[in-house]
């Protein structure tokens, strides 16, 4: 699967620029000289673009540190709102975060991983990294799993290909035919679990989201840690939970 054809002619500058945003986020702020280190540039060349973003108000600086300014979650804000998946799911997402206590979480696939775009704490929730925004590899995760079950075969490759299948715990899937024999499961169960594949001591429950064509839009989850996600509550309540919020949601998203 590809999202569209490669540039034929790369803005230099323009990957540059985005290198040093990355780098920023990455390190949470930084120097001109912790910068030029990340990213293997000249601290000339590093002065010059993080100017031009801050001119561009793409960038603040606090001190000798720079930062991600906040113009960027105007953009990431209404991108957001221009998926109707996560419009029509926020309701029911809060109310799983109620019902269980727990952390439930949207998210979609963007170029190969996931994005998570929304987020609720329950009154017991523990606290991951799982911030809006926050990209991870599919492989890894119940959502990502419940998403590339409705993906072509294909298509899945072709993300594996790009993106690797990095391991995050020592529970995290390794093989491809490993992963491909669980994606069948999840495509018959309408259900994906993720046993401490992306983080130590997390369990989490995921479902994914059709629209009426049958395509996958995105997933939502439920996770709390091992010692209360597990048994009946873990494989039989909270699967029952989200296949009712799914229903919801899908029809939402069918008619309005």
């Amino acid at each position: 699967m590809s999202d569209g054809p490669e540039a034929t002619y790369p803005i230099k500058a323009a990957q540059t620029s985005y290198r040093v945003l990355e780098a920023l986020e990455e390190l949470n702020g930084a120097g001109i000289s912790e910068l030029a280190a990340e990213t293997d540039l000249p601290k000339s060349s590093v002065h010059n673009h993080l100017s031009t973003l801050r001119e561009m108000e793409y960038v603040a600086k606090e001190g000798s540190t720079y930062r991600i300014s906040l113009k960027y979650l105007s953009l990431g804000t209404h991108a957001r709102s221009r998926r109707q998946v996560y419009e029509v799911s926020k309701s029911e997402v809060d109310e799983l975060a109620a019902d269980t206590g727990e952390l439930a979480n949207l998210m979609v696939e963007e170029h190969g991983r996931g994005v998570y775009v929304y987020s609720r704490h329950g009154d017991d929730a523990v606290n991951v990294d799982a911030r809006i925004g926050h990209r991870v590899h599919l492989h890894s995760t119940a959502l990502g799993k419940a998403i590339l079950a409705h993906r072509d075969p294909d298509e899945v490759t072709d993300m594996l290909d790009r993106h690797g299948m990095p391991r995050m715990t020592a529970e995290t899937i390794q093989s491809r035919d490993v992963l491909f024999d669980e994606l069948e499961t999840i495509r018959d169960q309408g259900i994906a679990f993720d046993r401490q594949e992306r983080l130590e001591g997390l369990h989490c429950v995921a479902a994914p989201i059709l629209d009426k064509d049958r395509e996958v839009r995105g997933a939502i989850s439920v996770s709390g840690p091992v010692n209360r996600l597990n048994g009946e509550r873990y494989e039989e309540e909270i699967p029952s939970l989200l296949r009712k919020a799914v229903n919801v949601i899908e029809l939402n998203m069918a008619y309005s």
